[in-house]
């Protein structure tokens, strides 16, 4: 049945519920051509129930439709409630043939498009494989439409690929962006709990002097900062001076240690001030043994230290996305519910089998920094998980169940037009004069794909 989007081309494929709308379908070859004067169809609604089980079910509807002198058929028709319809050909001995999917839409969803994206991942400028340019090109080519960079403590990866880029037309979005995880001012060590800054406009790492990241980009505030304007460096001194003060302000648990709590607070503040999204990453990861104690992250989901969760990351054993989910849902049964995100934590964007396992999917109005982030903070958001060849997703039922339509019947779509143009930034990144040329000639496509197959 995947087959199926192949052979036919259905448009639109969304639309608002309860509102007649004129559906084509388009055969795709002579192979599949309508040969016939008409046709019996069936629409059928995937949350009634069968029919034949149910026979109070409504929702149900027999229509006859014949095509047009192009080799088309439409059809009108209002589609009740947000769901997933079949139109469901028969043969003409009555038994089902094929059948297409629509979904129809509340009015929240209407004028909110797909984008799927990464909110975290490394290049060579921390500890990734590959430099920023090619990670790009490369997350665009296997279908991406937004990626955050964001290196270990270091911010000027996502700068230098946003600025590889910035002469030619993309239709891809590049988040500034780092990891962030402060060296603390009285002891020789990292704070252990990663919090990502997705789209702050400078660094929050470089806002404490720390001798590693001072040798690397010193205090060119070109590499901190998306247009050069960010606050001065203070001194580790200070950074603890203000970690400990915060901490006298907060309600911390008891049992929780106060100056990674405190910590997490504040880098969630100074995200907040760089116009930054700021998510709580991966506390089941196994780094020796859980990288967050549990109830520092109960104290976290209680006490707000964060924007987003990470509920799906970058390993692929059981404990860190299974946990995470699960330890999410009880956290959302108990009022501490937070948008999601799903993200890859990569290191490596090719020979590397985590290089795609998890993803997040935005319902947003435009595929910006703006829009993205404003549409994960009012949680239009579902975190993928691709680790199998099974796909799960996390988040509210309604956002997926409409993510796993799209995923069976728009994203393999969408994907073809985006590896063409990853293709294309990767040459353009290496050298190759042509490039720019073709970038610009097929830019402007995955617009139209979204006005053809979303009625809004």
């Amino acid at each position: 049945m995947k087959d199926v989007i192949h052979n036919y081309d259905i448009f639109p494929k969304v639309f608002p519920c309860d509102k007649e709308v004129e559906i084509t379908i388009k055969p795709l070859g002579a192979h599949v051509a309508f040969d016939r004067e008409e046709y019996d169809i069936v629409i059928c609604p995937l949350t009634q129930g069968c029919r034949r089980d149910y026979p109070n079910t409504t929702g149900f509807e027999d229509m006859k439709v014949s095509p047009d002198a192009d080799g088309c058929i439409r059809l009108k028709y209002t589609f009740k409630g947000e769901q997933e319809h079949y139109i469901r050909f028969l043969k003409e001995n009555g038994d089902r043939d094929f059948q297409l999917s629509v979904y129809s839409l509340k009015e929240d969803l209407c004028g909110r498009y797909p984008f799927v994206g990464d909110l975290h991942m490394h290049t060579c400028r921390s500890d990734g494989k590959q430099a920023p340019a090619i990670v790009a090109a490369n997350y665009r080519r296997h279908g991406y439409d937004f990626l955050g960079i964001t290196d270990h403590r270091y911010y000027y990866g996502s700068l230098e690929a946003i600025n590889v880029y910035k002469d030619v037309p993309l239709e891809f979005t590049l988040v500034p962006g780092e990891e962030v995880h402060m060296t603390r001012g009285d002891m020789e060590f990292v704070n252990d709990v990663h919090m990502v800054n997705f789209g702050g406009l400078y660094s929050v790492n470089a806002l404490v002097y720390d001798d590693e990241l001072y040798e690397t980009i010193g205090d060119d505030k070109a590499l901190r900062a998306v247009d050069g304007n960010c606050p001065d460096m203070m001194s580790r001194e200070e950074f603890d001076a203000e970690v400990n003060a915060l901490a006298d302000t907060l309600d911390i648990p008891e049992g929780v240690e106060r100056f990674p709590y405190a910590c997490c607070h504040w880098i969630t503040n100074q995200i907040r001030k760089s116009g930054g999204l700021s998510i709580f990453a991966h506390p089941y990861w196994i780094s020796n043994v859980f990288q967050v104690p549990e109830n520092l992250s109960e104290a976290m989901f209680a006490g707000g230290a964060f924007d987003a969760f990470e509920v799906l990351g970058g390993e692929s054993y059981f404990e860190q996305n299974g946990l995470q989910t699960i330890f999410y849902y009880e956290q959302c049964a108990k009022g501490n519910k937070y948008p999601i995100v799903g993200s890859t934590d990569s290191h490596s964007s090719f020979n590397n089998r985590n290089a795609f396992i998890c993803s997040t999917i935005v319902f947003a109005p435009e595929n910006t920094r703006e829009s993205l982030m404003a549409s994960i903070k009012d949680f239009y958001s579902v975190a993928v998980d691709t680790i199998s060849t099974e796909y799960r997703m996390v988040g509210d039922l309604r956002f997926v169940k409409y993510a796993a339509f799209l995923y069976e019947n728009f994203f393999p779509l969408h994907d073809e037009l985006c590896r063409e143009e990853g293709m294309l930034m990767k040459q353009y990144a290496t050298g190759d004069e042509d490039a720019a040329r073709l970038l610009n000639a097929i830019h402007g496509r995955m617009k139209k794909q979204r006005e053809k197959y979303f009625a809004f």
